[in-house]
């Protein structure tokens, strides 16, 4: 049982009573419930503080009055919490406005900090891990449409201010003498939408040793062709050839004609990179040695160009 007092003071004491039994993992699932109900009930309470007293407010010039108190459920870090809240509308009607979600910023239903916790674990998996992770470790349970309805709400907030923020790459002590540009894409099939094409790339920079001190990586939700990414990319050039205008830049990618047509804008030299020059090796291994029998010959033969193209100096130039 957990109980909450008052304090004259303003804050809160939150109580809980554990009676253990069972074994040790069963007395631990019972001090993280035990956990789980304190925070629920602070957390309610932390809400209750962004409410307003039911006085009018003046919202964007125009006078809103309460429609009275309105229960709601709320997602929190602990569990499900439901308080009741003042709710806001005009004399003429329209849309209701909730100052205690305003003001403390919850994100479809969810609090600040759960939305957080979703958001970041999302980024590790998926739903289904996102729900199982909060099942077996949290003793929470939630429903897979609230992961990706949160987690969807925060990506779109992420894109709506993206153009409002500024990198800043690290101090740097050594020279960056080379910048080398790199970008992939892969077609991936849309539910009812067909084909589009999500989109990866990064900055790589580094000394005159050839040693990397710093990597900034770029990726694009699936798009019809590359319109947004190839914005956000060459925004980040111009930042990064500002700071290093000395610097040699080089380009690498796969064959797509469209990669090197844009790279070759913004770069001195264009390679491609070393996966797919090993499946041009491998296309030759089966020219050089096209037989079964010859299929020991082949790899070894394949084997032995892929490490001199990656260790010896000017191998693209000499290997045959």
């Amino acid at each position: 049982m957990t109980t909450i007092i008052h304090n004259t003071d303003g804050s809160i004491t939150v109580s809980t009573t554990i009676h253990f039994e069972g074994s040790m993992m069963k007395m631990e699932n019972m001090i993280l419930d035990a956990v789980n109900d304190v925070g629920c009930v602070a957390t309610g309470e932390a809400l209750k503080r962004f409410d307003t007293d039911g006085l009018p407010i003046i919202r964007e010039g125009v006078k809103l009055t309460s429609r009275n108190k309105d229960s709601k459920k709320y997602q929190t870090p602990f569990g499900i919490i439901e308080i009741e809240r003042h709710v806001y509308q005009s004399s003429k009607g329209g849309k209701i406005f909730c100052p205690l979600e305003d003001s403390a910023r919850t994100v479809f239903a969810a609090t600040p900090k759960f939305a957080q916790q979703l958001s970041h674990k999302y980024s590790q998996g998926n739903a289904s891990s996102v729900c199982s992770d909060l099942r077996e470790n949290h003793n929470r349970s939630i429903a897979k449409s609230t992961v990706q309805n949160v987690t969807n709400w925060i990506g779109s907030i992420a894109c709506a201010q993206e153009e409002n923020w500024d990198y800043a790459p690290p101090e740097i002590d050594e020279p960056i003498s080379t910048v080398v540009f790199s970008l992939d894409g892969a077609y991936i099939l849309m539910a009812n939408e067909g084909y589009r094409e999500a989109m990866v790339g990064n900055f790589s920079l580094y000394d005159c040793h050839g040693e990397r001190q710093h990597t900034l990586y770029l990726g694009e939700a699936p798009e019809y062709g590359k319109a947004c990414f190839k914005e956000r990319f060459e925004r980040e050039i111009h930042r990064i050839k500002a700071r290093y205008p000395d610097a040699l830049y080089l380009g690498i990618a796969d064959g797509a004609k469209d990669n090197w047509t844009f790279l070759e804008q913004h770069t001195k030299r264009q390679l491609v990179d070393f996966y797919h020059v090993t499946e041009y090796l491998a296309k030759a291994a089966y020219a050089v040695y096209p037989k079964k029998n010859m299929h020991t010959r082949r790899k070894q033969g394949l084997s032995e160009r892929c490490t001199q193209l990656k260790h010896e100096k000017n191998a693209a130039q000499t290997i045959s």
